[in-house]
């Protein structure tokens, strides 16, 4: 029986899709029958119940359908950081699959910052590190840091599947918080079965464990989709770790060893200011393998320095990483309003407009260079969940049906 399920019209053909869409110039079609066999094989190889329905292949079709040069980053960037998740979900005696968590999260970007504030790889808030003893201050955030963070995650989630005996709530939590889930419990009347429980859940929380299924399936079988492993740009085994003396910039590192500031910035996401702080002992820095021994022979030059070097304020007008806009001055609008509301300066919005004096009127339309937010780490759950109907059609029958 083919199920097609039904979507707000607007975004029917533009986000969700009906299991078929363009990738590459191809037009792909994986049949329900063949997804439903891979996730019920799949799901042979985890104590976390992983079940296919309308809900988890409306995931499957956005991150292969719809962003899949999205995934093929993602599956890129697995190759350096599943090997450490996995290795301390071991530690923990954790399901392997929980790895595919920091990829709803992060999308392995372990830079990534929601709307919300929470950062790093595993999305931890800023509150939350202080439970998990993540260091977060002006030089060092730790919830950057892969091994410490993926260490928290970890504990955090075996705390959760201690509280609900059952991974699929305990994923929810993750995501909902435990508050969230014994809640929808309680209204549910002690309902414990998640997919039953799931309409008493909020849009955001709703979403999570379908995306969870749906990225267990397609890091297995992207090449179906006509997606391609990307080379990364390091793998895990392409790393060691040593230690460096503090009071240390990126930018010296770079100019005695020739290990760029990106690489060193890629590499150590922990340090927020391309600067490693000095403290009591050594601290860890991660270095490519080829790069190991240069760096060993060139630290004797380097020069403790006692605050970060400061980048040169750019010029009046300057565009980098903003993207193109407009303001129209509402009654009372001045200057500085404006400027902090597009975090620019006045100097700014004077050069990109031509103006040479600070006069405004309402209704002026103002040319304005918008910060641009890279959110592309992050797959919509909520998003993806209100466009998605419960009724499906049943194509063979010709009549409509009220799903699960």
């Amino acid at each position: 029986m083919i199920r097609k399920f039904l979507v707000t019209v607007v975004l029917l053909f533009v986000f969700i899709g009906f299991g078929k869409g363009q990738t590459d110039g191809l037009d792909i079609h994986i049949p329900e029958y063949l997804v439903r066999s891979r996730i019920e094989k799949l799901d042979l190889k985890t104590p976390v119940s992983l079940t296919y329905n309308e809900h988890v292949q409306a995931y499957i079709d956005v991150y292969t359908l719809k962003r899949p040069d999205h995934l093929a980053g993602i599956i890129a960037r697995s190759e350096m950081y599943f090997p450490l998740f996995e290795e301390y979900l071991d530690k923990y005696d954790l399901p392997l699959e929980l790895k595919y968590l920091a990829v709803i999260e992060s999308a392995l970007e372990p830079r990534a910052k929601s709307s919300s504030g929470a950062y790093g790889l595993w999305q931890f808030l800023f509150q939350a590190s202080r439970m998990f003893d993540l260091e977060v201050n002006s030089y060092v955030d730790e919830r950057a840091d892969p091994v410490k963070a993926t260490d928290a995650a970890c504990r955090y989630l075996k705390y959760l599947h201690a509280n609900f005996n059952d991974w699929l709530l305990a994923i929810a939590a993750y995501n909902g918080g435990i508050g969230a889930v014994k809640e929808a419990i309680a209204k549910s009347g002690g309902e414990r079965d998640y997919w039953k429980l799931r309409p008493y859940l909020s849009d955001q929380v709703r979403g999570y464990v379908p995306a969870f299924v749906a990225v267990n399936y397609v890091m297995n079988h992207y090449e179906g989709y006509g997606i391609e492993k990307q080379e990364p740009v390091f793998a895990y085994d392409d790393l060691l770790t040593t230690s460096v003396i503090g009071g240390i910039s990126f930018e010296q590192i770079a100019v005695h060893t020739d290990i760029s500031v990106e690489v060193l910035r890629m590499l150590n996401p922990v340090y927020k200011m391309d600067y490693i702080p000095r403290q009591s002992e050594p601290v860890r820095i991660v270095l490519p393998e080829n790069m190991f021994d240069v760096f060993h022979q060139k630290n004797h030059l380097f020069e403790v320095e006692k605050e970060p070097v400061v980048n040169t304020i750019p010029e009046a007008g300057d565009t980098s990483g903003r993207a193109k806009g407009f303001h129209i001055v509402a009654p009372g609008q001045f200057f500085h309003e404006i400027a902090m509301m597009y975090q620019c300066r006045i100097e700014d919005i004077l050069v990109w407009n031509g103006l040479d004096n600070k006069f405004l009127h309402a209704g002026q339309r103002l040319i304005v260079w918008k910060p641009t937010i890279d959110d592309s780490g992050w797959i919509s759950v909520s998003k993806i969940e209100e466009t998605v109907d419960v009724n499906y059609y049943n194509a063979d029958a010709g009549d409509l049906k009220t799903g699960g």
